[in-house]
């Protein structure tokens, strides 16, 4: 069975814990990185334009685990230039997959696939690429091992590098857990990544944001049909009262309070609970749901190889141009908390979106949030 996120985090005795990659990585340095990520076999042939599948074998995971069969999935979007200079990296937030974040794609947006070459990359465990409920055992279900932040960066790489051969990133772009990882490739890969513009996330996950998540995971896991991950049908209110949790952190009070939910053609407050929030997460599987948010609370940049544990090293070895955004009224990333790591980042601008639509002003819903985060990304295109 997965450890709690309790568990691997404070206990000294998890064998998969945090504490074991800070130590073991930190002390080897960089060269970890490749020994832990081994490109083991390759994809039969290149991947082709549209939706996509990048055979990754047997990869290796930073805790040590071999994941079987390993795959990624994403969508492309525009054409490679001959160059291979042109490329635009998109990965998922939680919950979310390629089809569900391209609001910023199309022509004359910030994300043009006729200028650019854009890869929506779905990170492990969101139901597309592997996961727990698309991997046979032993690795089914509850039973998935513990995917990192860094995982998915380097299962990314892969398809990058040796599935379109691509050497240089113009961006890496990403939302919430899509910002976590887009900070993870501008520290594990700073000679790849030109620019980066994460928006409504951390590089490192805060101690209150994990909190957060853990009122999440009881919320599911509180349903008697979960049976410890070997459900036979989806824990329906498990995941209705996950929804209900998240609907109070996901936006702000004064959204609730000046009922802007109307904005969204919803006539009351339950209305919108059941059709907005339940709507975005019943379509999901409960382990996968689990998954990712162990993925999220695990984040910090600090356990990069090289890195020793030092947020503040990691952070000041990127080099890519920066524009990093924070939602003024987020309640679990905070401006407060992202404005504190962009002061570590060599040259980095840092912009606050000023919204009453909390950490939901980077999901493409509030018109003048969207306006706002495509004009900084085009700004830094352009630069």
């Amino acid at each position: 069975m997965r450890k709690s996120w309790a568990d691997v985090q404070w206990r000294s005795d998890a064998p998969l814990g945090r504490r074991d990659f800070i130590h073991a990585v930190s002390a080897a340095g960089v060269g970890v990185l490749a020994a832990s990520h081994p490109a083991i076999p390759r994809a039969q042939e290149p991947p082709q334009t549209g939706e996509g599948v990048f055979a990754l074998g047997d990869f290796r995971l930073q805790s040590g685990t071999i994941l079987r069969n390993a795959k990624l999935a994403y969508k492309t979007h525009g054409q490679l230039d001959a160059n291979k200079r042109n490329a635009i990296l998109y990965p998922t937030p939680i919950a979310a997959q390629h089809g569900d974040i391209e609001w910023m794609i199309g022509p004359g947006r910030a994300l043009d696939p006729d200028r650019y070459f854009i890869i929506v990359l779905d990170q492990l465990g969101n139901g597309l690429s592997s996961s727990p409920s698309n991997t046979p055992p032993p690795h089914d279900r509850m039973r998935f091992p513990i995917i990192t932040v860094q995982d998915d960066v380097a299962a990314q790489y892969r398809l990058v590098t040796e599935g379109f051969g691509i050497r240089r990133v113009a961006l890496v772009v990403g939302y919430s857990m899509g910002a976590q990882q887009t900070f993870q490739w501008a520290v594990s890969h700073p000679d790849t990544v030109e620019r980066i513009a994460p928006f409504c996330g951390t590089a490192k996950t805060t101690p209150h944001n994990a909190v957060f998540l853990e009122g999440l995971r009881a919320a599911l896991t509180a349903d008697s049909d979960w049976m410890e991950g070997n459900y036979e049908a989806q824990p329906v209110r498990g995941k209705r009262a996950f929804a209900r949790v998240y609907a109070g952190w996901g936006l702000s009070q004064q959204f609730y309070k000046q009922e802007l939910y109307r904005q969204l053609r919803f006539g009351s407050l339950p209305d919108f609970l059941t059709g907005f929030w339940e709507q975005r997460y019943q379509p999901r599987d409960a382990n996968n749901l689990l998954s990712m948010l162990q993925t999220w609370q695990l984040n910090d940049v600090s356990t990069t190889p090289g890195a020793g544990g030092s947020l503040t090293r990691a952070l000041g070895a990127i080099r890519a141009k920066a524009t990093v955004m924070a939602a003024q009224t987020d309640l679990y990333f905070t401006p407060e908390d992202i404005e504190a790591e962009v002061a570590h980042i060599p040259g980095a601008r840092f912009r606050i979106i000023p919204t009453l639509w909390g950490h939901l002003a980077g999901a493409g819903i509030n018109p003048a949030d969207m306006q706002l985060i495509e004009a900084e990304i085009k700004a830094l295109l352009a630069s």
